[in-house]
């Protein structure tokens, strides 16, 4: 008999099953969790061995050792056989935590009697050193390049320059080639060009060395047999004012240093702080190295200039400067006319942010440092203006001419003044 088969009855689908991948990142999740979970707790059985192996009594247990304590000891330590533990000797555990230490002595820094800027002028002989002897010699060809470029530029006129020259202000032998190339004896319009080039393609400090070797001896060269500079260094200069930083350590602070900077030179290299705009942060920097510097007429002139560009000056400035004329408060000698005149203008320009105790110390210095056309202005700008840190006072406008507001006249068409008539 053929027996009925049975219906088995149909599995009904889940209609909201979650996709392989949710199942997947789930389990992948469960394994990193187990991971992390694992790790945990070998670096914990870790950390008590060395807690164990520090304290000395913690391997005596306080009642006995019992058995399964050992076999927990064989399963932890693995199948491997150590053999007959010996018994430890003290002295033994002391030389071998002296040997240690001296092991652990050698790879630390040891304490030197040097102090912090020694070592500073130490290393930075040491990186001298290595650069001077990885920098690349130059070859009798190249000497013979730019020998023959010198050549070329004593007597450049205009045109097109040399390669080799225009790749110079890139290359780290470019002092050594500069000197073959005796700059002394380039013409004008060449020492513009090449100004041009080292202005543009060099950093500060490498512009900074051209200015004061090459640059300002030819100038100062110029005036002294022309009685005048050159147009084309004239240019040269005004191009130089595109590092501001080099120019003032390379060209004003040299000049005022020498010495000897005639009036002349000081007028012809004034015009160019007049006319060329420079950054306002430069301009402060190179007024305070300027008021602490040795005293010439010189200096007063140029920090007159730069005190009449009216840049926001911030208060370390204008203290600085103020602390350079207090300098004269003791000295007996009687000051030019360009330092009265410096004076007046740091007083005019920065009136409202000079301290009450600052006015205080001027007028006590003009009191000492006269001038018959000077002083007394001095002394009216210095009385009438407000200090720093004061409110201003809106009814007091000839103090403060600049606060006038000019608005301008409004007229009602429909209310004129009566005209009179001319009678017939």
């Amino acid at each position: 008999m053929e027996v009925a088969k049975k219906n088995k009855p149909m599995k009904k689908q889940k209609p909201f099953l979650k996709p392989s991948s949710a199942i997947t990142k789930k389990r992948s999740r469960c394994d990193v969790g187990s991971k992390i979970f694992r790790e945990a707790l070998l670096q914990q059985k870790e950390i008590e061995d060395e807690a164990r192996k520090e304290d000395p009594f913690s391997s005596i247990p306080e009642s006995g050792v019992s058995d399964d304590d050992s076999d927990y000891d064989v399963e932890r330590v693995g199948l491997l056989d150590f053999g007959d533990v010996p018994e430890t000797d003290e002295s033994q555990d002391y030389n071998d935590y002296e040997a240690e230490m001296e092991m652990l002595e050698q790879f630390m820094l040891k304490e030197s009697s040097m102090s912090l800027s020694d070592r500073i002028v130490n290393k930075i002989e040491k990186v001298e050193k290595v650069s001077a002897e990885r920098q690349p010699r130059m070859n009798d060809k190249l000497v013979d390049i730019y020998k023959r470029i010198g050549e070329y530029l004593s007597r450049y006129t205009s045109g097109k320059l040399p390669k080799a020259l225009l790749s110079l202000p890139s290359k780290s032998y470019w002092e050594d080639a500069l000197c073959l190339t005796e700059p002394e004896k380039w013409t004008a319009n060449a020492m513009w060009a090449a100004t041009n080039i080292f202005a543009s393609n060099m950093s500060p400090r490498n512009a900074q060395r051209f200015y004061s070797s090459v640059l300002l001896p030819r100038i100062r060269e110029d005036i002294r047999k022309n009685k005048r500079l050159h147009f084309d260094l004239y240019r040269a200069l005004k191009k130089s004012v595109y590092k501001p930083q080099a120019f003032n350590k390379g060209i004003l602070f040299p000049l005022c240093k020498s010495g000897t900077c005639t009036l002349r030179e000081a007028v012809i290299v004034g015009s160019i702080i007049q006319k060329v705009s420079m950054p306002a942060n430069h301009s402060s920097a190179a007024l305070m190295h300027l008021a602490e510097l040795e005293y010439c007429g010189t200096t007063s002139y140029f920090i007159k200039l730069l005190l009449d560009k009216k840049y926001a000056l911030p208060y370390r400035a204008l203290d600085a400067v103020v602390a350079h004329f207090m300098r004269f408060l003791e000295d007996s000698r009687v000051m030019p006319v360009i330092w009265h005149q410096s004076l007046l203008t740091l007083v005019q320009r920065y009136k409202y942010e000079l301290t009450k105790e600052d006015k205080e110390n001027l007028e006590r210095l003009i009191q000492l440092q006269k001038h018959h056309m000077v002083t007394e202005e001095i002394r009216r700008e210095l009385r009438n203006t407000q200090s720093r840190g004061e409110k201003r006072d809106p009814t007091n406008q000839i103090s403060n001419p600049c606060s006038y507001h000019h608005t301008p006249i409004e007229e009602d068409r429909f209310n004129y003044p009566t005209v009179p008539m001319e009678e017939e």
